[in-house]
């Protein structure tokens, strides 16, 4: 199955991890992931922002460890429907967070006479505070990457 999922992807942690694995396992062996980068205005308004370079790295750095580097494909996208809707992907990965997006994408895939995605939701990761797993929780360096607690 040809499956896509998008992100900013900024630190890379427990929660994209789990986006990633969903998207390689509704993938199957001989399927493929694009995973979307998100690139240029769409992220405007992020408070900090760690170079795409780096941030694909680290992806590709995960990728490798699983073994799943040779069905990726790796892009940058610059707003909300990357290639979803100029390809014919057949599901999109996504957290409850960003399920609206997919939503837009398949009202987009409709209108220009695309099959919509099959839309599977992932649930939140929550660090070991039961708070939510995210960049900005461990750039302040209040968890690291895997949700525990650091000591300031």
């Amino acid at each position: 199955m040809k499956v896509c999922i998008g992100g900013t992807f900024n630190i890379l942690h427990k929660g994209h991890k789990k986006l990633i694995d969903k998207a390689f396992e509704t993938a199957g062996e001989n399927g493929s992931v694009f995973i979307g980068v998100t690139k240029g205005e769409i992220l405007k308004n992020k408070k900090f922002l760690i170079p795409f370079d780096k941030r694909v790295n680290s992806i590709k750095k995960y990728l490798i460890e699983k073994d799943y580097n040779k069905q990726a494909i790796i892009k940058p996208i610059y707003d909300i429907y990357g290639e979803a809707v100029d390809k014919e992907y057949e599901a999109i990965i996504t957290s409850v967070e960003t399920v609206e997006n997919a939503k837009k994408i398949n009202e987009k895939r409709i209108k220009e006479g695309i099959k919509p995605l099959k839309i599977i939701t992932i649930d939140l990761v929550l660090a070991k505070d039961n708070k939510l797993i995210s960049s900005t929780r461990i750039f302040n360096k209040e968890i690291d990457d895997e949700g525990k607690k650091l000591n300031k």
